[in-house]
């Protein structure tokens, strides 16, 4: 059975009663015998696991992973079929950056 809190119209003086759900909102205060009525609290609410955040809702296709050999093997040819030149001018402003710095 949940506990609710009551607050007094007359008195003003507020306690706690264990009581059922189906209990009404209104009753007599136990200290003036006039009308107590059910104080309203937001209840905690925690999210916790997926689904709860915009990411996590988007189901779109993903691609289908690679074994690992292949991806190797594809980065090993894109390697092979790099010009020379690109690499040694992206080692050459490395080089002048940190010598900046």
């Amino acid at each position: 059975m949940p506990t609710y809190e009551y607050a007094c119209e007359s008195c003003g003086k507020r306690y706690e009663k264990r009581e059922g759900f189906d209990a009404p909102a209104r009753q007599k205060c136990q200290f003036c015998g006039k009308t107590a009525n059910r104080v309203l609290f937001a209840p905690p609410v925690v999210f916790k696991g997926s689904g709860f955040y915009k990411t996590d809702s988007r189901g779109g296709k993903s691609a289908p992973a690679e074994p690992a050999a292949a991806s190797a093997s594809s980065e090993a040819a894109a390697d092979a079929k790099a010009p020379a030149a690109d690499t040694k001018s992206k080692d050459a402003g490395t080089a002048e950056a940190a010598a900046a710095s």
